[in-house]
């Protein structure tokens, strides 16, 4: 990323703690790290760059400062959301369109991090708000700093959530608890997020990420990457499946399949010699054996 980037991309090095993870930091400290379609187009090259790269393992997104994400920047005043402006239009650049409309930048960032090959946590580092919030919902895991705070204030900006957390959020967190925070709009703790299922556990602030690094190498460094990536997308995939049947039918197909590889006889032999495994496989040679998200008929996904 060039001095100008939006986002910060910190690729694995070395072959001790850390190794296998990708961080990827929201770097507009002075506004603190407020949403721009630059910064989404640069979220999105991030992650296909951590999908492209096998040595991946586990991405951590976190801001840099004093806060996560603050929400879109609000820099055009009254018409910050208005897709009639000039200057918006110009700074969005061109993500094409969706039933006849403009795609939702916000949208084009969390379908991505939803497609992510490559299992995604979220080191929330201080105030997460609007897309701020939203963006993190297609994470795998969400882990807060004590002094984090959540809102999804777009009822009161005379908007509609966006990010396609009308559909990430109640599965997260369940109908109910979903509509409280939307309707309400308003800013909520740490302890609130944890208390809803938002985020898995709250840690102190100067703790935050080391716990997300501990977890991560927990992941990189015990478990097959081929295991992962395909358990990734069928527990997400499987949130919209008609009933358990369709579950039943990509478990066994993956089970038959990556049953005759080498992870398997890696993880079984790995394990009954007592030692630290060494799974051979690929990610992307592996991939086909369970279906990613399905491209919609306009080619979004």
């Amino acid at each position: 990323m060039s001095d100008h980037s939006e986002i910060r991309l910190d690729l694995p090095t070395g072959t001790g703690s850390g190794s296998g993870t990708a961080t990827i930091t929201l770097h507009r400290p002075d506004r603190l790290n407020a949403f721009t379609g630059t910064m989404a187009r640069e979220l999105v090259a991030a992650f296909d760059a951590t999908d492209a790269d096998e040595s991946v393992r586990v991405v951590i997104l976190t801001g840099a400062g004093r806060g996560f994400c603050a929400g879109a920047d609000l820099g055009r005043g009254e018409r910050s959301f208005d897709a009639d402006d000039a200057a918006r239009a110009a700074e969005r650049g061109d993500l094409g369109t969706v039933g006849g409309a403009p795609r939702d930048a916000g949208g084009v960032v969390s379908l991505r991090i939803a497609a992510s090959v490559k299992p995604v946590i979220v080191a929330v580092n201080g105030p997460a708000v609007g897309i701020g919030a939203t963006m993190m919902l297609p994470a795998d895991v969400r882990i807060a700093a004590a002094s984090a705070r959540f809102g999804f204030v777009f009822a009161r900006r005379g908007l509609v959530p966006e990010a396609a957390s009308s559909w990430f959020l109640p599965r997260v967190v369940g109908i109910s608890q979903a509509m409280e925070w939307v309707a309400t709009g308003r800013v909520f703790d740490a302890a609130e997020a944890l208390a809803g299922g938002l985020v898995s556990r709250v840690v102190p602030d100067d703790e935050l990420i080391g716990t997300a690094r501990a977890l991560a190498d927990e992941i990189a460094h015990n478990t097959s990457a081929v295991s992962v990536a395909l358990s990734r997308r069928l527990l997400w995939s499987m949130l919209g499946a008609s009933s358990p049947w369709e579950a039943h039918r990509l478990d066994s197909a993956a089970i038959l399949e990556l049953g005759r590889g080498a992870d398997a006889r890696e993880g079984v032999s790995s394990f009954l010699e007592k030692r630290p495994p060494q799974f051979p496989d690929r990610v992307a040679d592996r991939l086909g054996v369970v279906p990613g998200w399905p491209e919609r008929p306009d080619g979004t996904t």
